[in-house]
């Protein structure tokens, strides 16, 4: 168990910035980028990070300064992006279902752009013509990832046109004289092994040759990452040795070397996280003990939402000569347990003795937990520190109620 980042002591960061808090580890989200590159490094390769994962302006800059670009899903990401740097060329525009507004906003600041049915994309070749390049989104129908609410490449995910419907994808492309300069594909979050990754590698790059602009083969993200010990997770070394095989050989064939894209959102940013809480009781009872902290689904919701796994430990206490079970929970006015199981249920965790006050720590905390925070029972959103060599920084302030009522309009009733 770890108790400190960059030698500054968890509990240290709990007394300085209070909690709940979220603190993310720079050293961490560079060593990730370095894990992809060196992954990919015989292959034309362009990191666009997904945002959504984490978009404190702070994380946006730090993988703009690590030559990693950024995949957006909505206009207030992108505008995210642009004020830590990045240019249009450099942003990827994803969207899902989205209005054509928003796409015609983002082809006009010049991003690339990923079209996602079929309807869209005839009222993009209708706009623009073979005037702007844009990616096609694909649906390979292929099952991947860690739970069904992030699976987006079967035959049911609302996500992508699907690759049986090649004809008319082509008829549209050749109709308004369409500038195609990539295809996508994402198989989904939590992806274990190299199997689906080839196998929607595979009927991406088989397609390829029916369109002749391509530049770009963009292959998603999804990499699984470690929430506890032992547990297996993407074999990088092994997914970097296929694909790049698979990429080179269809560049052979095409006749010239194209851009291979993967958009990593979790696997960059999530164990840079911790997520810090204070236990305000310790309830016990006849059946369990409980440890009720200052936080809950509003701020970390994963637990509940997809039955997630987070490592939790007492950051104040390092003696582990007496220890028990504790049920996590929050402080919400429903059932908002922290410490699912491995498989996916409510449950309890060995712990070191806690006591009210102490510092309950909750690892993997640096993608879609903060960014999925909401203002529920009205309570405020956790501040945001990132330790970058060796110093912690303040990188969002804690909510006040001012932030609660701003938008609030008080009418006569």
């Amino acid at each position: 168990m770890y108790y400190h980042i960059q030698s500054i002591p968890l509990t240290d960061l709990a007394e300085q910035f209070g909690t709940p808090l979220y603190v993310y580890d720079a050293n961490k989200i560079i060593e990730k980028i370095s894990i992809l590159r060196d992954s990919f490094k015989n292959v034309n390769l362009k990191i666009k990070y997904a945002c959504k994962a984490n978009t404190n302006l702070a994380i946006l800059k730090l993988m703009r300064k690590h030559g990693v670009e950024i995949d957006v899903v909505s206009p207030e990401e992108l505008r995210l992006a642009m004020m830590a740097g990045f240019e249009g060329s450099q942003i990827t525009f994803t969207p899902s279902g989205v209005s054509f507004d928003e796409i015609e906003l983002a082809a006009e600041l010049g991003t690339r752009i990923n079209l996602d049915n079929l309807d869209v994309l005839e009222k993009f070749g209708q706009r623009f013509g073979n005037t702007k390049g844009a990616l096609i989104r694909l649906k390979p129908h292929v099952f991947g990832g860690g739970n069904e609410k992030i699976m987006t490449a079967h035959p049911e995910s609302k996500f992508g046109i699907s690759i049986h419907q090649k004809d008319e994808i082509l008829a549209i492309v050749e109709k308004y004289d369409m500038k195609i300069i990539g295809l996508h594909q994402h198989t989904g979050s939590d992806v274990k092994n190299a199997d689906a990754f080839t196998k929607a590698a595979s009927a991406i790059l088989e397609m390829a040759f029916s369109f002749k602009d391509l530049e770009i083969i963009d292959l998603g993200g999804g990499f699984k990452v470690a929430y506890q010990e032992g547990d297996v997770v993407t074999d990088m070394k092994e997914v970097g040795e296929i694909l790049t095989n698979a990429f080179l050989n269809f560049s052979k064939k095409y006749g010239r070397e194209l851009q291979l894209w993967f958009e990593p959102g979790k696997f960059l940013v999530s164990e840079s996280g911790t997520f810090l809480t204070t236990a305000n009781v310790v309830k016990t009872d006849p059946i369990k003990t409980f440890v009720g902290v200052n936080s809950g689904l509003n701020h970390l919701g994963r637990p509940m939402m997809y039955g997630a796994y987070h490592d939790i430990f007492n950051a104040s206490n390092q003696d582990e000569t007496e220890q028990n079970e504790y049920r996590v929970v929050g402080y919400i006015c429903e059932t908002d347990t922290f410490s699912w199981t491995p498989e996916g249920k409510q449950g309890e965790r060995l712990m070191n003795k806690v006591k009210a006050g102490d510092i309950i720590a909750m690892k993997n905390a640096g993608a879609y937990c903060f960014s999925m925070a909401s203002q529920y029972n009205s309570r405020l959103l956790p501040a945001e520190v990132l330790v970058i060599d060796g110093e912690a920084k303040l990188i969002r302030k804690r909510d006040t109620f001012e932030d609660i009522v701003r938008n609030l309009v008080d009418v006569e009733i």
